[in-house]
């Protein structure tokens, strides 16, 4: 089953970090959030992708047509001819080696538009789909048994937005209970990662303007064929530096919960 990334917007939100690198490129530890969320499919053995590109997406490309290089240390001795100059030291990174297509899906165009663009690369019955920038403990194997199970077209994953501030409970002017960012609740928001029936296909159109959250999923809901698997697990999107800081510092603390892969963590 192909996994379809969203990997083009802006990231605007990061300020002059984004004008010189894409934001699924941000590094997480040393290497790209982009690299963390595919890692995690392919613990589930979904490793075969297709990625949305759009702004910066030579930087992107260029990743992943020097994947080796960038994940491993090499050797290079000039003194042999050229094609054997390179040797890649496989072993000292996690082994990972994914399938992966790259389409660049325009400059501006919108989320519902970047998929029906890659239309032609999603072969099969079912796709997934998620955006290249949020990170989770979400069991994909399970999230696909509750699409099978409920026989609609779609299904997204309902998550709790992480705390951002302390909890407070007051009786008049005093402090009954203080509880710094530990609690998840409220209203579930969707978390971005998909399972989808081509027959979705049909919903979306190549516009620029087509929007996969507004009109496709609106509609697929009144007719009753959006469902929800609810993840009461770790989710956590990277929209500002903030939250760039969160998942670096959890990842040096060798304490991220999205890092449900067996290999050790790297510095």
């Amino acid at each position: 089953m192909k996994v379809a990334i969203l990997a083009g917007g802006y990231g605007t939100r990061f300020g002059k970090l984004t004008e010189h690198l894409p934001k699924p490129m941000i590094p997480v530890g040393p290497y790209p959030i982009l690299w963390h969320i595919m890692r995690s499919y392919a613990h589930y053995g979904f490793d075969d992708f297709v990625l949305c590109l759009g702004y910066k997406a030579s930087l992107i490309k260029d990743y992943f047509l020097n994947f080796e290089v960038y994940n491993n240390d090499f050797t290079l001795d000039f003194a042999r001819p050229e094609e054997q100059r390179q040797k890649v030291h496989r072993g000292n990174r996690p082994m990972f080696y994914p399938k992966v297509t790259l389409v660049y899906t325009g400059l501006d165009t919108m989320t519902g538009g970047r998929i029906k663009r890659i239309a032609d690369h999603l072969d099969g019955d079912e796709f997934l789909l998620t955006y290249g920038d949020g990170v989770s403990d979400l069991n994909i194997n399970d999230l696909l048994a509750f699409h099978r199970g409920h026989g609609k077209l779609a299904t997204l994953t309902a998550v709790f937005p992480p705390p951002k501030f302390g909890d407070l409970k007051l009786d008049a002017d005093r402090v009954t209970d203080f509880s710094e960012k530990k609690h998840r609740h409220g209203n579930f928001v969707n978390g971005g990662f998909y399972v989808f029936n081509r027959e979705v296909l049909r919903y979306l159109d190549n516009d620029t303007t087509c929007v996969l959250e507004k009109e496709p999923l609106e509609r697929l809901a009144r007719e009753g064929q959006l469902m929800a698997y609810q993840h009461n697990g770790f989710w956590q999107c990277m929209d500002t530096t903030r939250d760039m800081e969160f998942l670096n510092r959890a990842w040096t603390e060798r304490n991220a919960p999205w890092k449900v892969w067996d290999d050790d963590y790297l510095d």
